[in-house]
């Protein structure tokens, strides 16, 4: 269990509020850090702990559900504070029951999502560098989109793969590939629009009264493809979110050409975050895109 008689003091002092008594439950479903529920009455908080030397992470995870809360498009957790002590870093959130994406939620969330990328910066990247999972994630601002995925995205995973010990085919075709982007956003010169980043069916469901939530962010200016590319790479998002967003923020023709180019950030990720079982689907995704271009 965690420490956290500080943890609460922090949260009395952010909230004006009495915790004590309090029960703390163990939440499970994530790999990265370890959750909690902290109840006391009739409040209840969500609680995220890692090494105390994780304070970046939380520090940049607060900074961007801010930054998408004040946007006022789609419900996001309210942050309550976050620290360190000589044990733990944590992450405090207003805790939200969250469900799957049913009835009406799902396309709800599509145009809500579109609401969000509406929201632009005049550069792509961010204020700060951020982590996807664990993995930094690299937010230096450029004006151009090809170069800011091939530097900040690509280019910075398959970094992170050699020194992993992933090399021979996947860094030769690799390096073909950040060579020939330009192929892919001929005629098309996207927008940087505000992204959740790391936008996959674990990080959006339901509250108690069916309105969409999003969490978990790596937030970024961005192309708003990347998303939206992101809800497909494993699921759970439906037609009817992507009929609503479309509706509401109708899409570039040549997405479906894009949209495997934007996922290989995620594969690499998960290569590099979870080992070897998944370089054959990077491999493959490459030289899928080599074939195109």
């Amino acid at each position: 269990m965690a420490d956290v008689e500080n943890i609460i003091d922090d949260i009395e002092q952010a909230t004006q509020l009495s915790l004590r008594p309090y029960q703390l439950s163990s939440l499970g479903g994530g790999c990265i850090n370890t959750a909690y529920k902290l109840s006391s009455d009739d409040h209840c908080f969500f609680i995220k702990t890692n090494a105390p030397s994780r304070l970046d992470m939380f520090e940049a995870e607060a900074q961007g559900l801010q930054e998408m809360s004040a946007v006022d498009a789609v419900r996001i957790p309210h942050v309550i504070c976050f620290g360190s002590n000589n044990r733990q870093s944590y992450l405090v959130l207003e805790y939200i029951h969250i469900g799957s994406l049913r009835g009406s939620a799902a396309a709800q969330l599509g145009e809500q999502l579109a609401q969000l990328h509406a929201v632009e910066k005049p550069y792509f990247g961010w204020s700060i560098d951020n982590t996807i999972g664990s993995t930094p994630q690299l937010n230096k601002r450029h004006h151009d989109w090809p170069s800011f995925w091939q530097q900040n995205r690509l280019a910075a995973q398959l970094r992170f793969a050699s020194e992993n010990g992933f090399g021979g085919s996947l860094q030769k075709q690799g390096e073909k590939l950040i060579n020939k982007l330009d192929v892919f956003f001929a005629g098309y010169s996207p927008k940087p629009s505000l992204l959740h980043g790391d936008l996959w069916g674990g990080n959006a469901g339901a509250d108690e009264n069916g309105q969409p939530v999003i969490f978990d962010p790596a937030c970024y200016y961005g192309d708003r493809e990347t998303d939206l590319a992101m809800t497909e790479l494993f699921g759970g998002f439906g037609g009817d979110f992507f009929a609503a967003y479309k509706n509401t923020y109708p899409l570039d023709a040549g997405y479906n050409s894009r949209k495997t180019l934007y996922n290989l950030y995620h594969i690499l990720n998960h290569l590099n975050l979870f080992g070897g079982g998944y370089l054959g689907q990077a491999e493959s995704m490459i030289n899928q895109l080599l074939a195109e271009c």
